[in-house]
């Protein structure tokens, strides 16, 4: 694996400076030659800080896709983007890693998945949840049987009060929603991935602007305006799968409950049940007994990463570098995204029609 991958990123902000290129830079298969953003200050920092000896900087992202001699595309920008530039990237012949959703819409994420099965290259999306110490364990659980038949899932992304006052995440037009579309995603991401189950049945969804009004709220991150609150504060999900498990899912970034957990899952199975709400916990039945187990994860990582402690950003950066590199799928496959995107889409659907909505 001599070859160096170059890589651009479209979009310098916090999801990109945050995570993205920090996971990248200490990659050593990967030299990051380009930086793309519609405030081309934040292009400058991001190159200054992260690029290789003459990144260039962009504020066009079609200039950039034409100019630059590019292997990977990362696409860090508002949700109403996504498909846009995903697919030109794709198109030109570059592999793309999309931030989570897949997309604002349904439509838009087929366009995205047709681009990639058209043109051949790799199409994967931003859930690194995935690659957490204990989702990795778990998922190796279900994958031995350890659960039997998983038929229930909770799928949680519930904060108290910590709605995001920047950026665009209080823009519907540019988001596609609120906390729904921004945190329940990587929830209901987790719990398919983990139960293995892509075919949803029905959706019957529930959404509340019950809070995004209020003055000077108190908040993680400082009061709301009102005025800017375009989105919901909080939306439930009841999804039937067509085999017949059953999967709830509950968001918030503003809801009076005390008992809080991000991007965490609950699964019930014919063997044991798994959750991550205090630890992740294994439980079930033997010799007539009922046992609860709590899985440590500290040193040691996980033996089918061989072993390194990682963050889980970092190990998604390498298991993504890996699949371009040796030509294999990525763990994220945009297939699997696509459902995701399927299920918030109708859970708004419904919650605005007040009827089930029913997939083929």
């Amino acid at each position: 694996m001599s070859k160096k991958l170059r890589v651009a990123i479209i979009g310098c902000g916090g999801i990109a400076t945050g995570k993205h290129l920090p996971s990248l830079s200490v990659q050593p298969q990967v030299e990051l030659v380009a930086f793309c953003d519609i405030v081309v200050d934040r292009a400058e920092r991001a190159a200054a800080k992260y690029g290789t000896e003459g990144a260039k900087v962009y504020e066009d992202f079609r200039k950039m896709l034409e100019e630059c001699e590019l292997d990977v595309v990362h696409v860090c920008t508002p949700n109403d983007s996504h498909a846009e530039i995903s697919v030109a990237a794709l198109e030109s012949g570059r592999h793309v890693m999309c931030e989570k959703p897949m997309a604002k819409t349904t439509a838009q994420a087929r366009l995205m998945l047709d681009a990639a099965k058209r043109t051949g290259k790799k199409l994967s999306i931003a859930y690194q949840n995935r690659f957490r110490s204990d989702s990795l364990y778990l998922k190796e659980l279900c994958e031995n049987g350890e659960l039997g038949d998983i038929y229930l899932g909770k799928a949680l992304a519930v904060r108290r009060r910590a709605v995001p006052t920047w950026g665009v995440f209080l823009d519907e037009e540019k988001q596609g929603g609120g906390p729904l579309i921004d945190i329940g995603t990587h929830a209901l991401d987790l719990t398919l991935w983990l139960m293995d189950n892509y075919e949803p049945k029905s959706v019957t969804g529930s959404v509340y602007h019950k809070l995004g009004n209020r003055v000077n709220a108190a908040n993680a991150f400082g009061p709301w305006d009102p005025e800017q609150f375009k989105v919901e504060d909080s939306a439930f999900g009841f999804v039937t799968m067509k085999n017949g498990a059953t999967i709830m899912l509950e968001a918030s970034w503003a809801l009076n409950v005390v008992e809080t957990g991000e991007a965490k899952t609950l699964l019930c199975g014919t063997e044991g049940g798994a959750d991550m709400t205090n630890g992740l916990r294994i439980n079930g039945e033997k010799l007539s007994r009922l046992y609860e187990t709590k899985v440590e994860l500290g040193a040691g990582g996980v033996a089918f990463f061989d072993g390194q402690e990682e963050t889980d950003s970092n190990r998604e950066a390498r298991a993504w570098v890996e699949a371009i590199l040796e030509d294999k799928e990525p763990v994220v496959k945009p297939e699997q995204a696509l459902v995701v995107t399927e299920i918030l889409e109708a859970i708004y659907e419904s919650a605005k029609t007040g009827k089930t909505v029913y997939f083929d």
